[in-house]
């Protein structure tokens, strides 16, 4: 099934091999299960025990005139209500907590799941359905741990414990009692089949309604500059009414399903009052028995109502599971070798040979790609869009793994590493920068221990950073609102720089990272970083050909491949590329000049 009908998928309501891999969660609190089990049992068996109570209040005392006896069974039948309000409270507390541990433990599975997958994951899976299955998906299955599986043994052990008093009672009136049960059971499986088109069709235009808020939201500048907000409004409003009659069909259902439980529940009623009352009338069966089969018809119609429902918990659990093991056995991964090699130190030296790479398939974007830098050098990669800048940095990372080629570090493959180990070495400025909510101090240091206050406040003085920093009410713990919303394009980008340095890095790489800030705030990053780069190997990605011309080598990418190779005055004397690239870029800055 493609990824965009993931969330329209609906399941079976019961699917043995999905149920199995749940119960895998559910085992470390077996303890809980059974506990669950014996207090169901208990407390389905309180609820019958009360009818046969007032009928033996009704023919023993009532009739009797026995005063006593009868403030006796009252006794019983209080003491009974506590018991089971007692036995219940204590059941649904376990269950609640079994149910929140397990959604503890899955999620904890889920995000790590998430977190050591590849990159090339999360370019073809939407944010938002990643986050639906690790919230939504697994709250559903805490709706069926909790009030799911264990309630519906309440549910059938109340249905065997009515079944159990009314035929040691008498089982002619049983009989008669569950003659229209054939009439409930093919109108309860009728509106389960109703109920599960309806809700598919809820499920699709749910997903739809989300998908347009998430995209429309996201993109609300585009909107409003363009003044498309009544148009938009006008789709939503569509999407919203689909949404909205697909519910509305769904109740339908509801509407009619449960009157017609309490119509079948009145016609056993009648059958009782009718069979019973001639049985009392004729002297072969007593009034307290009448009494009391009344009062389990009404009790046994309940469950049955009951588990109407907790098909649809189930139905719904079963398809958030589906979803979510889809997930889970998701492996796209970059795979450390089984026995890697220890990285505690390294000098810097990096070497490309022969390397091909491609996101999907054969279709390359890196096309034999050799160079090498030695340790401490710094160089500087330029090219047009497109040309394969940012993948070089990709694959040095190592997140995404090369089709065919090396790549070493210190003439050793980075693929003999741990991937931890190999990117501890290294840090990366992005042009667009990523802040998490938190605090200025949290966003350089990434809650690190090994970062002190004192590192961070060096790394920021060393970028420029703590010049606006000081400046702000609370400094360090200043707090950072959702991508640093709060803070301008220059500040983020300062943060990150500092972000970079507090973890000294052996290798340092830049991608466009000053493409985003003012001119004087870049010559101020301009000058920390001729600083930093001193006894660190630095890889430099830059459309601003100004700002690599004191490179050790400037490397010169078009289509995926190395067209040329030297310093920037070797570059503009061969009079290729990069002196063409060089040119219009100059040519630019004299038309604004004298502009």
């Amino acid at each position: 099934m493609s990824k965009e009908k993931d969330d329209e998928i609906l399941g079976k309501a019961y699917d043995s091999k999905l149920m199995r891999r749940l119960l895998g969660y559910v085992k470390p609190y077996s303890k809980y299960v059974v506990l669950a089990i014996l207090l169901n049992v208990v407390v389905a068996g309180l609820g019958p025990v009360r009818p046969y109570l007032t009928k033996i209040a009704i023919d023993d005392y009532i009739v009797n005139s026995d005063y006593n006896g009868l403030i006796l069974i009252s006794v019983f039948l209080v003491i009974s209500l506590l018991l089971q309000a007692g036995i219940q409270y204590l059941l649904t507390y376990f269950t609640q907590l079994m149910g929140q541990k397990i959604i503890f433990d899955l999620r904890i599975k889920l995000f790590a799941h998430v977190e050591k997958l590849a990159l090339k994951f999360f370019d073809k899976t939407p944010i938002g359905r990643i986050v639906t299955r690790v919230t939504n998906d697994v709250e559903s299955l805490n709706e069926l741990f909790s009030s799911g599986i264990v309630m519906v043994f309440s549910d059938v052990f109340i249905i065997i414990w009515i079944w159990g008093f009314m035929f040691f009672m008498s089982w002619e009136l049983s009989l008669v009692t569950l003659s229209v049960l054939p009439i409930l059971i093919y109108g309860t499986f009728l509106f389960r089949k109703k109920v599960r088109d309806s809700y598919r069709d809820v499920r699709k235009h749910l997903a739809r309604l989300n998908s347009y808020m998430q995209e429309h939201v996201g993109g609300m500048n585009i909107v409003q500059i363009f003044t498309k907000e009544k148009d938009e409004l006008e789709k939503f409003s569509r999407i919203n009414g689909d949404h909205k009659d697909s519910n509305v069909h769904s109740i339908f259902y509801y509407a009619i399903f449960y009157p017609a439980v309490e119509i079948v529940s009145s016609i056993a009623v009648a059958m009782i009052i009718w069979y019973g009352g001639g049985n009392v009338l004729e002297g072969v069966m007593t009034v307290g028995i009448l009494i009391a089969f009344i009062q389990y018809t009404e009790m046994f119609f309940r469950p049955i109502r009951d588990l109407s429902e907790k098909y649809n918990i189930m139905q719904t659990a079963m398809a958030s599971s589906e979803r979510i093991f889809k997930l889970l056995d998701d492996q796209t991964f970059v795979y450390n070798p089984n026995e890697p090699v220890k990285l505690n130190e390294i000098r810097g030296s990096v070497e490309f040979k022969n390397v091909w790479f491609a996101y999907s398939e054969e279709d390359y974007v890196l096309k034999d790609i050799s160079f090498s830098i030695n340790p401490g050098e710094s160089i500087a990669i330029v090219g047009a869009t497109g040309a394969g800048k940012t993948s070089l940095i990709n694959i040095l990372t190592r997140f995404y793994d090369i089709s065919k080629g090396e790549i070493l570090l210190d003439g050793r493959n980075i693929r003999d590493f741990d991937k931890k180990d190999l990117r501890k070495f290294i840090s990366i400025v992005l042009q667009d920068v990523f802040l998490f909510s938190g605090t200025i101090k949290s966003n350089i240091s990434l809650n690190s221990n090994e970062i002190s206050l004192e590192k961070i406040i060096e790394a920021a003085n060393t970028v420029g950073a703590d010049k606006f920093i000081s400046n702000l009410p609370n400094k360090y713990n200043e707090e950072v609102k959702e991508k640093g919303s709060t803070l301008s394009v220059g500040q983020r980008q300062l943060i990150s720089f500092a972000r970079a340095l507090a973890y000294n890095p052996q290798i340092l790489i830049l991608d466009e990272a000053t493409s985003s800030v003012d001119t004087e705030t870049e010559e101020l990053i301009q000058s920390a970083i001729q600083k930093l780069l001193v006894g660190r190997t630095s890889i430099v990605i830059a459309h601003r050909l100004s700002t690599v011309q004191n490179a050790d080598k400037i490397i010169v990418m078009h289509k995926g491949k190395i067209r040329e190779i030297g310093t920037h005055q070797q570059l503009l004397a061969e009079k290729g590329i990069y002196y063409r690239l060089y040119q219009l870029q100059y040519k630019d800055q004299e038309i604004a000049k004298t502009s």
